[in-house]
């Protein structure tokens, strides 16, 4: 089904005003144009009245799935992750890098960019995101530090071009040498800096978030942790105000109370659920890469061979049934965090992230146990359960 006029008709819809019950909501020309209790005759309707209809998830830090990674540097690739993203209730999704060379690591940048003014058949590619290179090891976690290289302009700007446009956001360890500057030049381009992989400590995290960084790479994953005597890179983007935080709420990465706490310092609009989902994802079992590392997946869980974490098979729509379940948040609040939250981070919130008349019908519907039911991108049809 393409861009035509239809009713979706679900058991309750999320908008900024809060749930509405026994709602109907017309899409047209791929836009939401009415919520109705009086849904006109004349008009196609779509009976989903199991499910609960949301804005469209956004994920913002993604490497692969189902055997695709963003790294192939293939159209193809990313297609197939972008379907496999559909049928998880995503809209929009940030191509993620990981560390490897030089020129496979432009390679990806390229098909990115490429990409990125086309069109995928099921989520929308936002743009790129660079998860790599500009790290220490301390906590590199699945980087292969061989390959890390010195945070200097020259890389950027090679990157920028590379990806003709579609760069959105630089993960970096703020206690490299330069990486004020870098953060100011790439505020100057309008990429956002993430700060993570990193040992640095509260000052020096204060200190990049002064320059501009945005806040947090998988927060406490690969980063310096909150200690009595030094709150560490951890402490200091929970409590700046202002700072972002990506959270890998799959059970694994945080602990239940972990998770709680982050949500009670930063507040929904402060706080990106990610996948952080690998090639793995979506798959068997086994042994997979992940950049120029070996991954080993056993129930789900993926790790290099030294034990750490190595991204996840994590699907956001069970990462929005963990944190409602396993925090204070409530409904509302745990969808802001995978719909308006990357949004208004993406300078994207006019467009997309809530249910309002005007905004483009990207959606999603999940039903009672959070399963998806349908996602619609523009408002065609990209997944139907």
């Amino acid at each position: 089904m393409n861009q035509q006029t239809y009713y979706l008709s679900p058991k309750q819809i999320v908008t900024p005003a809060g749930i509405m019950k026994n709602r109907h909501l017309l899409i047209e020309n791929g836009l939401i144009s009415e919520i109705t209790d009086k849904p006109q005759e004349n008009i196609p309707r779509h009976n989903i009245a199991d499910s609960t209809l949301a804005p469209g998830f956004l994920d913002l830090h993604i490497h692969g799935r189902e055997g695709c990674d963003v790294m192939d540097a293939s159209r193809e690739s990313l297609d197939v992750i972008s379907r496999s993203l559909a049928r998880h209730g995503i809209v929009g999704f940030l191509a993620t890098t990981v560390t490897d060379t030089w020129p496979k690591t432009l390679a990806a940048f390229k098909n990115i960019g490429e990409a990125y003014s086309g069109s995928l058949s099921g989520a929308e590619l936002l743009g790129a995101y660079n998860e790599g290179l500009f790290f220490t090891k301390d906590h590199k976690g699945a980087h292969d530090e061989q390959y890390f290289l010195p945070l200097d302009k020259s890389y950027i700007d090679a990157i920028i071009t590379a990806s003709n446009g579609a760069l959105k956001v630089v993960a970096l360890a703020p206690e490299l040498p330069n990486s004020d500057e870098i953060i100011r030049y790439l505020s100057s381009k309008n990429i956002k800096s993430m700060l993570g992989h990193t040992a640095a400590n509260y000052e020096q995290t204060c200190s990049a978030l002064h320059a501009g960084a945005c806040g947090g790479v998988h927060v406490f994953n690969g980063m310096s942790g909150i200690h009595h005597r030094d709150p560490g890179c951890a402490g200091a983007v929970l409590l700046d105000n202002n700072a972002y935080v990506e959270v890998i709420a799959d059970g694994i990465h945080l602990h239940p109370a972990i998770l709680d706490m982050i949500v009670r310092l930063k507040g929904q609009a402060k706080i990106g659920l990610i996948s952080d989902c690998i090639v793995a994802g979506g798959m068997h079992d086994g042994q997979y890469k992940l950049g120029m590392l070996d991954v080993t997946v056993k129930q789900g869980i993926a790790r290099t061979k030294s034990g750490s974490l190595a991204g996840s098979t994590l699907t956001l729509e069970k990462a929005v049934k963990n944190m409602f379940e396993l925090t204070q948040a409530d409904l509302m609040q745990v969808i802001e965090m995978v719909t308006l939250s990357p949004a208004t981070f993406l300078g994207l919130d006019k467009e997309l992230g809530s249910i309002a008349i005007g905004k483009r019908a990207c959606l999603t519907a999940f039903d009672p146990h959070f399963n998806v039911t349908m996602t619609i991108v523009d408002g065609r049809i990209v997944y139907s359960a």
